[in-house]
């Protein structure tokens, strides 16, 4: 067993979506939160709540007890982390949050240069339960640290599944995980578009199977989004094109053929260049027509 230290600041690296509603929860319940984001002004949305924002990452981690790095890409991750790399102590605890498929790997490598104690944590979950605090995390790496990391994973998630003891294997089942999510919101978007352009009202798709074996909170979800035309987004298309991409990329070296995943992230691509990035995936149904119309 290592020696543990309570953590009690943490470094919040990117206030999106996701990040801001972390940091929030964080804060009101004990935690003294240091927060830096791209956008200055996202951060300082979080200032009411008592949380310290930053001009620069290398000052949001100065003397924290762990950083969260909840970013775009895997990309930003390693430019935000290397940024602030002066001010990372050895034993730092750094939990990596970000979605990155297969390119965790490049992480970790910098965080065993760095001494740093890494863990791969995505979670499941979007905007609505990052607000509730009720993710679910998926970490991997030293269980030595789950009673030091609970207090941390109980305020932003309802649920903490320990993966491995490797870290890196969250970032995979991650992409695993993705690849559903992904299915059924093209399942409910194509269903409700076949129905509406067959003459069809829609609305009869979601009676059908509402309180039957298909339906689920989901889909519901999902479905009433899109008859409502209400696409705020909780999981923005121009974030699902990255993550469906990153499936793609990282099977590609496997000897495995997949087909769903790839015709998704078409769909999804089409919805961003006709504007729709912005967009919850659930509008994934406004790419429906045919690319030569």
């Amino acid at each position: 067993m290592v020696e543990q230290k309570e953590i009690k600041t943490v470094a919040v690296l990117g206030t999106g979506i996701m990040g801001a509603p972390m940091a929030r929860n964080l804060q009101k319940n004990g935690f003294e939160v240091h927060a830096w984001n791209r956008t200055r002004a996202k951060a300082e949305e979080l200032q009411p709540d008592g949380v310290t924002v930053y001009d620069t990452p290398q000052e949001a981690v100065k003397d924290v007890d762990a950083v969260i790095t909840v970013l775009k890409d895997a990309a930003t991750v390693l430019e935000t982390i290397k940024s602030a790399q002066e001010s990372l102590t050895k034993g730092t605890i750094w939990i990596q949050m970000t979605t990155v498929g297969k390119k965790i790997d490049e992480i970790i490598q910098f965080a065993n240069e760095h001494k740093l104690i890494f863990f791969d944590a995505p979670v499941q979950g979007t905007k609505a339960p990052a607000e509730s605090g009720e993710l679910t995390i998926m970490p991997s790496g030293s269980s030595d640290y789950k009673e030091v990391l609970a207090p941390i994973f109980d305020v932003i998630g309802k649920k903490t599944i320990w993966v491995s003891e490797e870290a890196g294997k969250s970032s995979r089942l991650k992409l695993a995980l993705n690849s559903w999510v992904f299915a059924l919101t093209h399942g409910v978007a194509e269903s409700l578009t076949i129905a509406k352009e067959l003459g069809v009202d829609p609305q009869l798709v979601m009676d059908v199977i509402t309180g039957g074996p298909m339906d689920t909170p989901y889909f519901q979800q999902k479905g009433k989004a899109i008859l409502n035309d209400d696409y705020t987004a909780s999981f923005a298309v121009k974030n699902a094109v990255k993550d469906a991409q990153l499936i793609v990329d990282a099977v590609e070296d496997e000897d495995l053929q997949i087909d769903i995943t790839p015709a998704g992230l078409r769909r999804f691509q089409r919805a961003l260049d006709e504007g729709h990035g912005d967009k919850d995936i659930a509008a994934s149904g406004l790419a429906g027509k045919k690319e030569n119309e």
